[in-house]
């Protein structure tokens, strides 16, 4: 990997699998749950420079990143409510550059933190009350054409957390 490889993806890439051991899951959900406590503590260190900050040349600055998990990990929340309601739901993508452009991203990162804390409490509650048929349920996702597993799906959100902990890591070690 090179060096900016492992600055656009510090815990390496996302690679899905066809099925996730019930030992798996439990040990994504366990990571769904401890990223709020792993954000705030390395947010809470933050000077205003660094929030303003890239983790690389033409990457999001740690305030967008902040942002962006609550505002990615609420859609992971939607999806799973979606799925777990209705039949094989299609649902609504979202173009998270723009998100990650909005208004209230100028604003200090306390409000995405305290709402990633309140989703994540909610997603880990829901996911483990969830059977295996549950987590065997699945949505339509209209961009990649493919459906999507919730077992996938909290895979792929335990890898996301880290992924933009790596991240927001990188920026703590930049002055």
């Amino acid at each position: 990997m090179n060096n900016d490889d492992h600055l656009r993806y510090p815990v390496g890439k996302f690679t899905p699998k066809e099925s996730y051991t019930s030992e798996e899951i439990h040990a994504s959900i366990n990571a769904l749950e401890s990223l709020p406590a792993e954000v705030e503590r390395i947010a809470a260190g933050f000077t205003e420079k660094q929030l303003n900050t890239p983790y690389r040349e033409g990457g999001w600055t740690a305030r967008q990143v902040l942002h962006h998990l609550a505002d990615s990990h609420l859609n992971m929340y939607i999806r799973l409510k979606w799925t777990i309601t209705e039949e094989t739901p299609t649902i609504k993508a979202y173009d998270e550059k723009l998100w990650a452009e909005t208004p209230e991203v100028s604003v200090h990162p306390k409000i995405s933190i305290d709402l990633l804390k309140a989703v994540h409490t909610k997603i880990v509650a829901l996911a483990r009350l969830l059977s295996s048929d549950d987590l065997n349920r699945s949505f339509f996702h209209p961009e990649t054409k493919k459906h999507v597993a919730l077992n996938r799906m909290i895979a792929l959100y335990a890898w996301h957390g880290a992924h933009h902990l790596g991240h927001l890591r990188i920026i703590s070690e930049k002055s």
